[in-house]
């Protein structure tokens, strides 16, 4: 498989998850982390390393909003139990 495929592939399975993590807001983050190790608030994070590596500058907030599609606080708000 070539490289660039795969790197397409990849993308489009992390915005699937991405995706699947806004609809299922009935899981908390605290549930994610104690079962898998990681949670949105670790996307966002990793997201925002990643884009620092290439030179990109994204704010917790907006690495947060993309990841939650919302503002943080809006989600904590309506949805963190």
């Amino acid at each position: 498989m070539k490289e660039s495929f795969k790197k397409e592939l990849q993308s489009a399975a992390f915005e699937r998850l991405i995706k699947h993590l806004r609809e299922r807001k009935d899981v908390q983050n605290l549930d994610l982390m104690n079962l898998a190790g990681f949670c949105r608030n670790c996307l966002s994070k990793w997201y925002r390393e990643e884009a620092k590596k290439r030179g990109i500058e994204i704010s917790d907030e907006d690495s947060r909003k993309h990841i939650y599609g919302i503002p943080y606080s809006e989600w904590k708000a309506k949805y963190q139990k």
